[in-house]
């Protein structure tokens, strides 16, 4: 009797902060295959108080990881701007969604834009629709979002799961690269 592996299953909640519209995609991995679960945003701007927006992302990004239990989470770094009390906001905004997973003991990960970019459209400085085009390509779905945050959280959440095929570093300094490779150095 031949006994077939069970394809491993993993799901990824990727996020795209923001202050006015924050992104959130839904991935899962069944053995080689991506599938797209949910996409959507999280609507602030219509909040003047920075606080309700905060409380805002807490409840629904709680809610996308108590209806699809992401094994783990995604979340896009916050780029540097010049306007330091926006600066300060998206950081708030990031660290409520981070405080969301961690409360639920889902690991998370961070990710820079540029990383995430390169990842899925082979580009650091690819457009948001760039990013969306290569997302409709390599998950397989037509719909355009109204709002291109929640295809960069795909992305996110796509960049992780690449980022997880990629063989662990077993160190960068040059005394571990001698120790490994003891007959290249002469």
């Amino acid at each position: 009797m031949i006994i077939k592996p069970v394809p491993v299953s993993k799901i990824i909640l990727g996020i795209d902060p923001g202050t006015q519209v924050m992104g959130y995609g839904v991935i899962e991995q069944k053995g080689s295959k991506l599938l797209v679960l949910q996409m959507g945003v999280i609507h602030l701007e219509k909040y003047k108080d920075h606080f309700i927006k905060l409380k805002k992302i807490h409840e629904r990004i709680t809610q996308v990881i108590q209806e699809y239990l992401p094994d783990e989470v995604a979340i896009e770094a916050p780029f540097f701007g010049k306007n330091v009390q926006s600066m300060l906001k998206l950081g708030r905004a990031q660290g409520v969604a981070i405080a969301a997973a961690l409360a639920r003991d889902v690991p998370v990960t961070e990710y820079l834009p540029k990383k995430v970019k390169s990842a899925v459209a082979g580009n650091g400085n690819a457009s948001k629709e760039q990013v969306a085009a290569m997302l409709q390509n390599l998950l397989n779905f037509s719909e355009t979002p109204e709002f291109l945050d929640a295809t960069d959280a795909l992305a996110v959440a796509v960049c992780h799961h690449f980022q997880g095929k990629i063989p662990a570093s077993k160190g960068s300094s040059w005394k571990a690269f001698l120790s490994e490779n003891p007959g290249r150095v002469k």
